[in-house]
């Protein structure tokens, strides 16, 4: 049986993700790692082992690793795209410096990680349609520069240490459960609490903007599919595309207005987001994926809205 430590359990992925490997593998077998003045509440807190793991501090994550008897990490830290530009050395920090802690840890206690990488990681340079799994990766944010990092040093610990890393490039995720936090693609989480409240949508993307998306539980499908893959079938380690859907703001809020025809929406355009959102992929391929480890999404715009919809008017409804 697994032992596993979430690192960023807390965060926008990190709850979802923590509750789902409980549920998989048992709760006593997943444990929540959080850093000060982000500790788990409510289920979270309730359903499993809870411990203070702050990437910036080897030793600490060393220690946990100990003491749970640690064998794969699932390593969430980071900050979101456009907080990151106004905090690029934090960024650097976590992403990079605490990685490099994570990995090493790994390296010395033969734990598996996996770390996330984005679409972010690619740039205006790179082919925005069916972008392929290996091109030209020059990103021109921090958040960007970080995350192909990620991959490169995770590659780096693979071929040099042997430490199984392995990464996906995560689109923008929706979920019910998680409010916005500060990414590009978060226009696509708002969008859905201002449609269930009955509220006029401002949207800060451009019309046409397509960007890749994902459903939460497609994204929690991938992280989890990968790392129970066979390591004979995998080519490629880090990094691996992998793909759902993709719309533009019009888009989605065409298929809202199906359920919710008084919906509203209005432009009044972000510049950082739009040119971060600009810098993206339109859609990925994620051919590489599919052949290595099977990757399949299960949802697609449609079966996302309704889902979406249904859940976070539950939520909402039961949080007055």
């Amino acid at each position: 049986m697994k032992n596993i430590l979430v690192i960023g359990s807390t965060g926008q992925i990190g709850s979802e993700l923590t509750m789902k490997l409980r549920e998989l593998y048992g709760n006593e077998h997943v444990v929540a790692g959080y850093i000060k003045g982000a500790e788990p509440k409510g289920t979270l807190k309730e359903s499993g082992p809870a411990a203070l793991a702050d990437v910036t501090d080897g030793e600490m994550i060393a220690s946990v690793v100990k003491e749970h008897q640690i064998d794969t990490i699932y390593n969430l830290a980071a900050l979101l795209s456009v907080v990151a530009e106004s905090k690029p050395r934090l960024a650097w920090r976590i992403g990079i410096d605490g990685l490099w802690n994570i990995l090493e840890v790994a390296r010395q206690y033969h734990c598996a990680v996996f770390t996330p990488s984005s679409i972010g990681s690619f740039g205006l340079s790179t082919p925005h349609v069916r972008t392929p799994q290996d091109t030209i990766q020059r990103p021109r944010t921090i958040y960007g520069v970080s995350k192909v990092t990620t991959e490169l040093l995770s590659d780096y610990f693979f071929h040099k240490y042997g430490v199984d890393t392995r990464s996906v490039r995560f689109p923008g995720i929706i979920s019910y459960m998680t409010p916005p936090g500060g990414g590009t693609t978060d226009y696509a989480v708002d969008i859905f609490y201002s449609a269930v409240k009955g509220e006029k949508f401002v949207c800060p993307i451009k019309k046409g903007t397509l960007l890749d998306m994902m459903y939460m539980p497609d994204a929690l499908k991938a992280a989890i599919t990968l790392m129970e893959a066979n390591p004979d079938r995998l080519v490629h380690h880090n990094g691996f595309n992998v793909a759902s859907m993709s719309f533009a703001p019009e888009t989605i809020y065409a298929e809202i207005k199906k359920h919710k025809p008084q919906f509203e929406m209005v432009y009044d355009v972000d510049p950082l987001k739009q040119s971060i959102a600009e810098s993206w992929p339109d859609r990925m391929d994620d051919t590489c994926a599919r052949r290595e480890w099977g990757w399949s999404p299960i949802y697609d715009i449609r079966s996302m809205t309704t889902d979406m919809l249904n859940k976070l008017s539950q939520k909402i409804k039961e949080e007055k």
